[in-house]
């Protein structure tokens, strides 16, 4: 019976489906691949052919909210070893927040393009580099608006929207972490310093070997 996941460590949307997993009771097979030699084995289940793809038992689930969603949402965890129960609720509950899926969207759809742009400047020569990263901060400011209410998003615990938005937040200071350290957004930085120093992200990042290295133990 199918139970795995394709995924790339580094990749923000395939973080935000492993946040998903690791707060549910679903423990799929993790295959990690390389984004430039994928497997063919995902091409053939998976339409859009890049991170992240579950395989679980009959379905097929190749968006990483639908992934985050329906791990949560489907199979919950009775103790959640990351939040207290009242925080665990909260998250679960925040999945049919509009509001919340409103603001992922625009990550997703407004500030995801500048920040490949302001990462990669070098394949986009049409702006300069802080250009770019001028118009992603137009998205990193609400963020800020935000947190000077409470320490997460939406509330005094992490929701739906922190698990699914701060992995390309901390893509987003990578690419001068010397800017970021130094710019003005200081409730963004205490907020992604306390999501990328739990233990929650810290299982989410083990590695894992190459899928395609070690494809022998999975036949």
């Amino acid at each position: 019976m199918m139970n795995y996941l394709y995924t790339f460590r580094r990749c923000p949307y395939a973080m935000r489906a492993r946040i998903g997993l690791h707060l549910s009771k679903l423990n799929p097979d993790v295959r990690e691949i390389e984004l430039k030699n994928k497997p063919a084995e995902m091409v053939a289940i998976s339409a859009k052919a890049t991170v992240p793809v579950l395989a679980y038992q009959q379905q097929i689930i190749a968006e990483s909210i639908d992934i985050f969603k329906f791990a949560i949402t489907q199979y919950p965890l009775e103790t959640c070893p990351y939040l207290d129960n009242t925080q665990y609720q909260l998250v679960i509950q925040s999945i049919c927040s509009e509001e919340q899926q409103a603001f992922v969207n625009q990550n997703d759809n407004q500030f995801k393009p500048w920040l490949d742009k302001y990462k990669y400047a070098d394949r986009h020569p049409q702006m300069s580099q802080s250009a770019y990263r001028h118009n992603a901060e137009e998205f990193v400011q609400q963020l800020e608006d935000k947190l000077t209410q409470q320490t997460f998003l939406f509330a005094h615990s992490p929701t739906f929207a922190d698990y699914a938005i701060f992995p390309f937040i901390r893509q987003f200071a990578a690419v001068e972490p010397k800017w970021f350290e130094s710019c003005g957004y200081i409730k963004v930085q205490q907020w992604l310093a306390l999501l990328i120093s739990n233990d929650l992200f810290k299982q989410v990042m083990i590695k894992y070997p190459l899928w395609l290295d070690e494809k022998k133990q999975y036949h």
